[in-house]
């Protein structure tokens, strides 16, 4: 990302994650007898949640609330402390202020903007567009030489169960009884992507040789892959288009307003990039006239 305005745009879509207005806000835990409430930990994902998203929904919570628990433990201190007054916390006070503004607007005009028919035409769209793909759910046993693959190929012939020639032969540790999963064409090396594909179901293949040694592999089905589900894109198709609906909200909010940046050295830098190309100058009308067509 390399303006400006970017910057600011991806730290606003970042934050500002989802927060819905709750008719129950119930509390969740005290500190010192204060009440931390559901909406405590709401307002907190929007701060921090981004960072969260790979955790389990019970770990997000819980983490959440060690969050929220740190920030009460800490403003406490800061008043016994008497930080809680003077310039200096005043000018953070509006700081946090504008934030909370800021997050408040992109909720409202911008998340709350995008509705769900829009990404449901987009998923149909695309899915319209989707051609039918083949994939195999197909089995391998990895070994060190072409001998041992022939072994083995011996071994399945006369009945051995291949899952069981597999846990006891295979070097591939991460694929348990040999098992693969669905794969389609692209995801495997070429020589035993070819091999396997020409495969019936059931069939068990010669000794295909790959840069990791040789394989056997058996398909044990074919299918077409099942399309993805509006449901399961619906979220990644939603944060697409409010980015979107971010950039352009900005780009208008930006063009509306009267920008006058005072610190030279940064005044000369945002020249410098709108010449390039990489961000918006000021506004000012001399200033803005080369550089719209890059918003």
């Amino acid at each position: 990302m390399k303006t400006w305005r970017t910057l600011l745009l991806v730290a606003a879509f970042i934050a500002c994650v989802p927060f819905t207005a709750r008719a129950d806000d119930p509390v969740v835990a005290t500190i010192n007898g204060v009440d931390i409430k559901q909406s405590d930990l709401d307002f907190a994902a929007t701060e921090v949640g981004a960072q969260l998203a790979n955790f389990p929904p019970d770990d997000r919570r819980r983490m959440l609330l060690q969050f929220v628990i740190e920030n009460e433990l800490m403003a406490e201190a800061a008043v016994k402390a008497s930080l809680d007054s003077g310039q200096s916390f005043e000018d953070r006070l509006k700081y946090h202020r504008r934030r909370a503004l800021r997050d408040a607007y992109f909720e409202k005009n911008v998340r709350n903007a995008v509705p769900e028919e829009e990404a449901k035409k987009i998923y149909d769209a695309k899915v319209a567009a989707m051609k039918p793909e083949e994939e195999i759910h197909a089995r391998h046993i990895l070994v060190a030489t072409e001998a041992e693959a022939k072994e083995i190929q011996e071994r399945l012939k006369k009945g051995e169960d291949f899952a069981t020639v597999a846990k006891e032969k295979s070097k591939d540790p991460s694929a348990e009884g040999g098992d693969l999963g669905f794969f389609g064409r692209g995801q495997m090396l070429k020589p035993f992507e070819d091999a396997t594909f020409q495969l019936k179901e059931g069939e068990i293949s010669n000794p295909v040789q790959t840069q990791f040694g040789w394989h056997i592999i058996k398909v044990e089905e074919k299918r077409t892959r099942p399309l993805p589900t509006f449901d399961q894109v619906k979220d990644t198709i939603v944060s697409q288009l409010t980015q979107q609906k971010a950039k352009q909200t900005l780009k208008e909010l930006h063009d509306a307003a009267k920008i006058d940046v005072k610190d030279p050295e940064i005044k000369k830098s945002m020249q410098d990039a709108a010449v390039r190309g990489e961000a918006p100058a000021e506004n000012e009308p001399e200033a803005a006239e080369g550089v719209e067509d890059n918003h």
